[in-house]
């Protein structure tokens, strides 16, 4: 059987032709940068997330950058995140000038724990950045009652969580910004790089849209230093279609993690993801954990089934982040998670048949 970790081209075939007729309209107008696809789609995309803006931007880093910034936060300033992320999340408060402060995760739903977040606080803390790592919401109603008791802004890290839920808001509804990724093997993803910043703050709103676009208000009118970081309008186009079919993907994916959950759930040596009470997990990961795990990978590999590895270190175990002041042990959660996290296949083309076919060669490979 013919198994692959993420099949871009079936989920594409099928809206080959829609498309193709948006991406013609974007070329017959010439509407490459931003334009009326783009807005389109900004105005969907914001109510999806049920807040009031979205800004589309080139890709995920971009729109964390982005928020970063218009929230004020520069040079002097901590944010506290979490260590188990893509490098991008800290990447982005880096380029903002400010320093990214780091606090263990949950070792359940492998987000930000609001447990450590007080003892990171200090008196240049400017904003906390969880990540809704894998699918699932941080605990928001924690993270945002520490934030309003000190001061501080909120900015989410959505960039894997299109759609999730918690408690029955959805990702973007939470902070002051929340940020988004549509690489194309995202849940919602784009036919190249982009991405965008949502918020129900007019004027965070403003100031994203001027930095996205060289500082201007108005044509030539550069009123900040900006930086060229627009949406293409192909990707605007491209969107707005996968959109309209975002919640139908989101529900087979559970659909796949519920076969994954029932049949490896009570497996020897190995754990499944928790999905929190009240959220709605969206599975853009499957991770599950085993002491074994290149043990595991090798034989999963021979059998035909490829499987991904999210994260192999920690960002504060990265080369380029070693100057931080966090050495190894710091984090033990987020450390052991590291060490022993698996993701298997994972796709809302998946069939019921290819989903047993991977339970079935993790539990001939354990």
């Amino acid at each position: 059987m013919n198994i692959k970790f993420l099949d871009l081209q079936t989920l594409h075939q099928g809206l080959r032709q829609e498309l193709l007729d948006e991406i013609g309209d974007v070329i017959d107008t010439g509407q490459f940068i931003l334009g009326p696809k783009v807005q389109a789609f900004e105005s969907d995309f914001a109510a999806y997330c049920e807040t009031t803006h979205a800004v589309g931007l080139n890709n995920g880093t971009s729109a964390l950058h982005m928020a970063l910034l218009a929230a004020g936060i520069g040079p002097g300033d901590e944010v506290i995140t979490t260590p188990m992320t893509f490098t991008a999340t800290v990447a982005a408060i880096i380029y903002a000038g400010a320093t990214p402060v780091f606090a263990d995760i949950d070792p359940d739903t492998f987000t930000l724990a609001p447990a450590g977040i007080e003892a990171r606080i200090t008196p240049r803390t400017r904003a906390i950045m969880p990540v809704h790592l894998y699918g699932q919401l941080a605990d928001m109603p924690a993270i945002l009652a520490i934030a309003h008791k000190h001061g501080l802004r909120v900015i989410e890290d959505a960039a894997q969580a299109h759609g999730a839920k918690l408690d029955g808001r959805v990702a973007g509804s939470w902070g002051d910004i929340a940020c988004f990724s549509f690489y194309p093997g995202k849940n919602l993803g784009a036919c190249g790089e982009a991405g965008a910043a949502v918020t129900a703050d007019d004027t965070l709103a403003a100031a994203m849209r001027r930095l996205r676009d060289w500082g201007q208000d108005g044509k030539y009118n550069h009123v900040v230093h900006g930086f060229n970081t627009r949406m293409e309008g192909i990707q605007g186009a491209v969107l707005r279609v996968k959109l309209r079919h975002l919640e139908e993907w989101t529900e087979a994916r559970r659909r796949v993690a519920a076969i994954y959950n029932e049949r490896l759930g009570q497996a020897p040596g190995l754990v499944t993801p928790k999905e929190a009470k009240g959220a709605r997990h969206v599975y853009h990961v499957y991770a599950v954990q085993t002491d074994d795990r290149a043990g595991l990978q090798k034989r999963l590999a021979e059998a035909g089934v490829p499987t991904g590895i999210h994260y192999p270190q920690p960002v504060h175990q990265l080369a380029c982040y070693r100057a931080l002041p966090f050495a190894q042990g710091s984090f033990p959660v987020a450390e052991a998670l590291a060490a022993h996290e698996l993701s298997l296949p994972m796709c809302p083309t998946m069939t019921d048949e290819q989903a047993h076919a991977v339970c079935d060669a993790v539990i001939a490979a354990l």
